[in-house]
């Protein structure tokens, strides 16, 4: 009964493993398929931030990159610190979360711009980003340019 088990739980993760791979190559291509569209290098998409940079360039502008960039260090820095001695701290943990939580929100809108989509696809954006990117990257879309 327990090899059985066993046996069962292990096919289930080989199954797993196999749907996250799978994934996780459909997301590499659609990524790489976005940048290509946007007249960018399709091989940038595989490069960690310097791929992030280059899709704030394609959907809205490089400046609030280094925005989202820098407080995602300071949030990070501030929330090693002990929290519980500072009610300042706590503050700014959560006004730095605010920050970064608007300027993500607005990507996804100038990205669902920039390729001729509405709100309803900046939503989706927003709520399900992995399945409108393959939507983007696989879908028959257009980029019009990040200022549209």
């Amino acid at each position: 009964m327990g090899l059985l088990l066993i046996s069962s739980m292990m096919l289930l993760g080989g199954i797993y493993l196999i749907f996250a791979l799978v994934w996780w190559i459909l997301q590499i291509i659609a990524n790489w398929n976005i940048f290509t569209k946007a007249g960018e290098a399709g091989w940038k998409s595989l490069i960690p931030i310097y791929g992030d940079y280059v899709s704030y360039k394609i959907a809205w502008q490089t400046s609030y990159f280094w925005l989202n960039f820098i407080l995602g260090i300071l949030l990070s820095y501030v929330s090693n610190a002990n929290l519980n001695e500072s009610m300042f701290l706590s503050l700014i943990v959560i006004l730095l979360k605010i920050a970064l939580t608007v300027i993500n929100i607005m990507y996804c809108v100038k990205l669902a711009r920039a390729f001729g989509r509405g709100i309803g696809f900046a939503i989706g954006l927003i709520l399900l980003q992995p399945i409108f990117l393959l939507i983007l990257g696989f879908g028959s879309d257009q980029y019009y340019g990040a200022d549209r």
